[in-house]
């Protein structure tokens, strides 16, 4: 029995698993929550009748939360009482602090009439004396206001959708949780985006405390049938040859999860690798969080690509990471433990893929020209050494051809400045078509010349026998 404690996204999902778990079996549940400064999506499907939830995918706008549509009406209030009196409210923090308490007052009855009065008496003073709020606030005006914070709450329910790869036709149940999911308009939102009304089996304000509650039974060891299967909230994977992140755990990954993958070195006679561990969307692994570092030594010399070290990640259920290297030829190995997020906040995890989408396109060209380099050195390596191997069945003028090209791509890769991955990838055809003429040219003269060899033997032998009668 295991659970991964987090109070705000999953208390939810706890509740439901402990009260009428049996009632969404097998069906994909949408858990949309709007409250305080944060707006958050979840994609869980649940695993068997016993309480089994797993988290498809997460997503949300750390900057989108009830306060923002206070926020709104406040400035929209201090912006009439100005035109109507010329006093600007927001130098006055009593006055302030009143317009809030109304502001959020007026929006919760907003969510059950289509009109309300908001009434200030003694907002303020001036040399005429004092000054009064008195205005009809009404249900589509203060749609109108907030209309592009609904808007911002469309995408990362799209975006959570692609991640657990489901579409909205596929989904059993949509819940909402929060004081600002009664808005009558953020329900419309979301059944436009879902395709189907939001489920009202829950109390919005009361979900995640009962749900807090649940969990901290499973803690205590006195709740024995609740199981939330949790995923990883950024990509794990390693800095490679380069500097690219290459990912063996992508983000929104079920926990717990291992997953391997074999490497090798990138320079010939290399006897230890370092393996640095990063967090992050970004391709480049500069850009992303590192996690920690070690190294794996007494690796015997051989040519590049040649020795086998083989990375494994480990998740255990409470998000914890062992990072593992293992040379396969001397089983030699190292590894380091790094604890849950790697010290990320929630607010820090979502900024980091929100930066990695704003980069995505620069980071594409980055990596693709880093691929080509290592592709590009890894072609004119192979190619050199099957040179020198067979310099004795090569035509002369075509290998000094094929030298020449072979020389202009090293110039290039040496002198990156400007440097574009369609010109190497241009070069390294190039240099491929050559060596493969050159080396099919040197491969029929070699058969050639074995098949020249046994005719001749043949007949000494033939020689042997008439001599020995």
């Amino acid at each position: 029995m295991w659970v991964i404690f987090n109070l705000a996204p999953q208390g939810i999902f706890v509740k439901f698993a402990g009260s009428s778990c049996t009632w969404f079996v097998f069906k994909l549940l949408i858990y949309c929550r709007i409250r305080f400064g944060r707006w958050y999506i979840r994609c869980v499907r649940p695993r068997d009748p016993k309480g089994v939830f797993e988290v498809k995918s997460t997503n949300g706008d750390t900057f989108l939360g009830g306060e923002d549509f206070d926020n709104t009406l406040v400035n929209h209030l201090v912006g009439e009482f100005k035109k109507e009196s010329g006093i600007d409210l927001t130098k006055d923090p009593m006055a302030m602090q009143r317009l809030r308490e109304a502001s959020e007052k007026a929006k919760c009855e907003l969510s059950s009439t289509t009109q309300t009065d908001i009434n200030l008496p003694y907002i303020t003073v001036d040399a005429s004396g004092p000054k009064h709020l008195n205005l009809k606030l009404t249900r589509a005006k203060f749609e109108q206001l907030v209309a592009d914070l609904i808007r911002r709450t469309q995408e990362p329910c799209k975006k959570a959708m692609v991640d657990a790869e489901v579409k909205p036709s596929e989904i059993g149940e949509v819940l909402l949780v929060g004081g600002m999911s009664r808005m009558p308009k953020v329900q419309q939102t979301v059944q436009e985006i879902f395709g189907r009304q939001p489920s009202k089996a829950v109390n919005p304000d009361e979900a995640v405390a009962i749900g807090a509650a649940i969990q901290g039974g499973v803690l205590a060891g006195n709740v024995t049938d609740v199981l939330l299967l949790d995923v990883t909230p950024l990509s794990l994977g390693i800095e490679t040859l380069g500097g690219v992140f290459t990912r063996l755990i992508p983000r929104n990954t079920t926990i717990p999860t291992k997953k391997s993958q074999v490497f090798s070195t990138a320079a010939d006679g290399q006897t230890q690798v370092e393996i640095k561990v990063h967090q992050g969307e970004r391709d480049m692994a500069a850009d992303n969080k590192m996690l920690g570092q070690f190294s794996l030594v007494g690796i015997p010399p051989a040519s590049r690509g040649v020795p086998q070290i083989e990375v494994t990640f480990d998740i255990d259920a409470n998000g914890i990471v062992n990072v593992s290297a293992r040379d396969r030829g001397t089983g030699k190995e190292q590894q380091i433990v790094i604890q849950s997020s790697g010290g990320l906040s929630k607010d820090q995890i979502e900024n980091m893929v929100r930066d990695a989408e704003k980069h995505a396109a620069e980071d594409a060209e980055r990596k693709e020209l880093v691929e080509a380099v290592n592709s590009a050195e890894s072609v004119v390596n192979d190619t050199e050494q099957k040179m020198t191997e067979y310099k004795d069945q090569l035509n002369a003028e075509e290998a000094k051809a094929l030298q020449e090209k072979i020389d202009e791509l090293k110039q290039k890769l040496a002198n990156r400045d400007g440097l574009k991955a369609a010109d190497i990838k241009e070069l390294v055809g190039t240099v491929q078509q050559q060596s493969l003429k050159l080396f099919e040219a040197a491969y029929k003269k070699m058969v050639q010349n074995n098949q020249g060899s046994q005719q001749t033997e043949a007949p000494n032998e033939e020689q042997k026998k008439e001599e020995q009668k």
